[in-house]
């Protein structure tokens, strides 16, 4: 017997597309979110793979090459970004710093969503007294600017990759904690909360069923705004030498190396600076986009494009 739903008059429905199918079908319709999806799958990619494929080539120094111009094809595919100070192929320390980039960005906005959102929910649904002695904790973080708290710790610790996530994620926190309690003040004198609350549901499950998954779209888009301020803040701190250290490579530490050279060797800072404006720009278009996507109230433009484009 057909599992096809039926309408009143017994005639057969069409089928509804998948969660997945109408997720494709809204980011089809929004080209520049696509182009920017795409882009970011690609520095993924590159992240994932770069370091094992390229890695050797982008350590080996030819100092016959030193500096060599962009465009330049007879020296290969590799060279075509042109060489730094050292004669290594830009493109190639280009993709092999992709992971480090990556991974300090992603590391620190998983780190400061996690406690800070767990925080927040604390402090949103918890006693007045626990709301606010966390909200304190997040206004002495806030008190320094975020940035030259980094630069301070970072001077007295060794600046390492780990050192580099631990401190930008302590500086991000308050952003995830203050958002999240104001969302959870927000929910929690909503009906379905209550309902859930007279029928006898525990704070944990109230938090946990019924609140987060309406905070989550909100914190997803600050997420991905936030990968790309932290990306840009790990380009700062290496750009002032106080972030990641030779002979571990980042962006933006390519682009400090770089900056000695900007009268005769331009392209040794403009390639990496590219790909950091490249990535935070894509993944401002993507956030503006989840922003719509995620929200019921505003979907429906993305479905009803996407159906004319079809």
């Amino acid at each position: 017997m057909s599992n096809m739903p039926l309408a009143s008059d017994g005639t057969a429905l069409p089928d509804q597309p998948s969660a997945l199918r109408r997720f494709l079908r809204m980011l089809w319709a929004d080209k520049f979110a696509l182009i920017a999806a795409i882009f970011l799958l690609i520095v993924v990619v590159m992240a994932l793979v770069g370091p094992a494929w390229l890695g050797e080539v982008a350590q080996k120094q030819n100092l016959r090459g030193r500096n060599a111009p962009p465009f330049d094809w007879e020296r290969g595919i590799l060279w075509w970004l042109g060489a730094d100070s050292l004669g290594r192929p830009l493109l190639a320390r280009i993709i092999v710093a992709a992971q480090n980039t990556i991974m300090v960005a992603a590391g620190a906005v998983l780190f400061s969503a996690l406690i800070g959102t767990s925080l927040g929910l604390v402090a949103g649904y918890a006693s007045r007294r626990v709301g606010e002695g966390i909200m304190r904790l997040a206004d002495v973080i806030m008190s320094f600017p975020s940035l030259l708290l980094a630069v301070i710790v970072l001077y007295i610790l060794s600046p390492s990759v780990t050192n580099v996530i631990i401190v930008l994620a302590i500086t991000r926190i308050p952003v995830y904690l203050r958002t999240t309690r104001a969302e959870v003040l927000e929910i929690r004198e909503r009906m379905f909360v209550s309902a859930a609350r007279v029928m006898g549901a525990s704070p944990r499950r109230i938090v946990l069923r019924h609140i987060l998954p309406v905070v989550l779209p909100t914190l997803m888009t600050i997420a991905t705004l936030d990968f790309a301020y932290v990306m840009l803040a790990e380009s700062a701190l290496s750009f002032l030498g106080i972030g990641i250290q030779p002979p571990e490579i980042t962006w933006g530490l390519m682009i400090a190396q770089g900056k000695e050279h900007l009268t005769r060797a331009w392209w040794l800072s403009f390639w990496p600076g590219l790909a950091i404006i490249l990535t935070t720009l894509s993944l401002n278009l993507l956030s503006n986009w989840l922003r719509i996507a995620l929200d019921p109230t505003q979907r429906w433009r993305l479905e009803m494009r996407g159906r004319s484009n079809a």
